[in-house]
């Protein structure tokens, strides 16, 4: 079995007081980035038993005090074919490794930028981490090098296990399991999937599974028609000069958006403009980065596209920044390609690129690329679980391959794998600051402080074939609020035997066949087949002032009515652990879809301890008859 999606891996470890560790698997790191510089950093802890492991163009002088450790698995399960064009070492070749770990735990730089786009300071979640890679993936990554980089990781003593990466495959879920059970939380991405519905990955209970949002920030390009109409677009285009002359529109619409027709016409000095009126209008899918190429090999002046989702992927993958490559929605080039037909010799001027950042732009959103739930795995376990930014992240980069050729040590990447190590970075913090907890306890922190209002105060949207408000499919718990996690009064914890039980149970391996998600104490709930009434018991425990009382807050998921006994939970000294009951029952006797809900402890002050609801009303199962 081969792990899905290409992956990577991160990990960050934080130990008390003392420096944080990231691990981070895949792609390796480049140790020269400023982001893991030493500068300042005694010697690693001495709970740290990791080594600094040699290969091509990587030697022990590589890691330092802040790159503490280093190894690499090429085996013979590897297939050779990934391994040409790779370093056989620790050593990056692609970008996704090195941009991972110093999001989650690279220094504090000053005066970074993408070509003058978002200047400023890059830092990591967890910016004093000390870091250890893993590189376990080249290109492909195979379960058993995955899993013997996890034991390592384990052994080595890093504290929180971050894998951008995913896998439906049990065995690395069992491989996570193990870690979490030492007291080391595994964070994960959710997939690039989206926007269909039951695409989300790493779906296991133990898992702590990021969706992407974007940020508040945007690269504005103005596009100006020959007819002086204006339109607002985001690109990457950082030309000295650009935008002060005219040229020619070149209009290609459907089926003739294709490399190779358009490789057969005269592009140079002209723009492109491809336009597909709509999903699946063409198929298969225009390849909008090998057009850009085309575009820039031939002389072109730019490249102008219709997209459904304008944080797609796609656009991602048109990197460097002297062709404008803007992507439009399809209102937009709705417009240009009826001034296109209507015009003789259509023209067209791009400008660059501007920064834009702060109230103006509206965020978080989820991006519409970000996998959805609910879970093909485990429909009782609610995925994703909670939000965090992943669209156009500034972070560092390997000088490898087509970074490069870039020439810059600062770059743009997006996907979950961008987002988890946001959430990687968080997590080493509030283990610092609590020591003592658990992967569960850390998880439910982040989850039950998580906010659902975008920086207008409206629920957050997400991005997909048609924009709507976001659910607990989208983003889980929410969008990660850091400082309140840091102190979210109630936490629901979970044992490694917990998580062991329910994980055999659902294999055929335990004693009996009485195990469900619902009996797990996640902070969420999710009830794929409510036919009359179901009961769900959680535990809180109180990790706040010792004598508070929270009262429960109901927001039903519609067709359902919920009850919670007790409604009042009085803590002391004596009573840090409380149950409560929560019924649901079916108030619409029809076949439904999934609607959505919340259950809130509110303590009167700084305390809401929110937890999401996913309910599905059925009248019966449905099943194919294939007799």
């Amino acid at each position: 079995m081969r792990w899905l999606v290409q992956p990577k891996v991160n990990t960050i470890n934080c130990v008390g007081g003392l420096p944080l560790v990231h691990l981070s698997f895949i792609s390796g790191v480049w140790p020269e980035s400023q982001s893991f510089a030493d500068d300042g950093y005694g010697p690693p802890p001495s709970k740290w038993k990791g080594t600094c492991q040699t290969g091509a163009n990587f030697s022990a002088h590589d890691c330092n005090r802040k790159l503490i450790g280093a190894r690499w698995y090429a085996g013979a399960d590897i297939d050779r074919r990934f391994l040409q064009g790779d370093f056989l070492s620790a050593r990056d070749s692609h970008g996704h490794g090195t941009h991972t770990a110093s999001t989650a735990g690279g220094n504090v730089v000053h005066n970074t930028s993408f070509f003058g786009l978002a200047a400023g300071t890059a830092r990591g979640g967890a910016p004093r981490a000390r870091i250890a890679v893993y590189k376990a993936c080249w290109g492909t990554c195979s379960i058993a090098s995955v899993l013997k980089g996890i034991d390592h990781a384990i052994h080595d003593g890093v504290d929180v296990l971050s894998l951008s990466l995913g896998s439906t495959d049990e065995m690395a879920a069992l491989g996570t399991l193990g870690a979490v059970a030492r007291g080391v939380p595994v964070i994960m991405a959710a997939g690039n999937d989206g926007p269909t519905e039951q695409t989300v990955q790493n779906s296991s209970p133990w898992l702590l599974t990021v969706a992407a949002t974007t940020v508040d920030r945007s690269f504005l390009t103005v596009i100006t028609l020959g007819d002086n109409r204006q339109f607002v677009a985001q690109s990457m285009y950082v030309a000295d000069k650009g935008g002060d002359e005219f040229s020619q529109l070149l209009y290609y619409f459907n089926d003739r958006c294709d490399p190779d027709y358009i490789n057969s016409t005269d592009i140079h000095g002209k723009v492109v403009f491809c336009y597909t009126p709509g999903p699946g209008s063409v198929s298969p899918p225009p390849k909008y980065a090998d057009i850009a190429a085309t575009v820039r090999r031939n002389g072109g002046k730019g490249f102008i596209f219709s997209q459904n989702n304008l944080d797609s992927l796609d656009l991602y993958a048109i990197k460097g920044p002297a062709l404008p490559c803007v992507p439009l929605d399809f209102k937009t080039s709705y417009q240009i390609a009826v001034y296109c037909n209507r015009i003789g010799i259509p023209k067209i001027k791009i400008s660059t690129t501007r920064t834009t950042s702060g109230s103006e732009i509206v965020a978080p959103r989820i991006a519409s690329f970000s996998s959805r739930g609910p879970s093909p795995i485990y429909p009782g376990v609610l995925k994703p679980d909670i939000a965090a930014p992943g669209v156009y992240i500034l972070a560092a980069a390997a000088q490898s391959g087509a970074y490069k050729s870039l020439g810059v040590s600062y770059v743009f990447d997006s996907g979950t794998s961008m987002a988890c190590p946001h959430i990687s970075g968080i997590v080493a913090l509030l283990k610092s600051v609590h020591p003592d907890w658990s992967p569960a306890a850390l998880k439910s922190a982040l989850m039950t402080t998580a906010h659902t209002m975008d920086s207008n105060g409206v629920p957050i949207e997400a991005n997909g074939n048609r924009a709507k408000i976001a659910d607990p499919f989208d983003y889980g718990a929410g969008s990660v609020n850091p400082t309140k996690a840091a102190d979210p009064g109630l936490i629901y914890d979970i044992s490694a035997s917990d998580y062991l039980e329910f994980f055999n149970c659902l294999q055929g391996f335990g004693p009996n066949n009485n195990c469900t998600p619902p009996d797990l104490n996640l902070p969420s709930i999710a009830i794929p087949g409510l036919k009359t009434s179901v009961m769900v018991v959680r535990t809180v425990t109180n990790v706040g002032q010792p004598n508070a009382v929270y009262k429960a807050f109901l927001e039903p998921p519609p067709g359902v009515k919920m009850a919670v006994e007790p409604a009042v939970l009085v803590f002391s000294n004596a009573r840090r652990v409380q149950s409560f009951k929560v019924t649901f029952r079916a108030t619409r006797r029809i076949q439904g879809s999934y609607t959505f809900g919340s259950l809130a402890w509110h303590d009167g002050g700084a305390h809401l301890v929110r937890i999401p609801i996913a309910v599905r009303v059925v009248i019966e199962e449905l099943y194919s008859d294939a007799s």
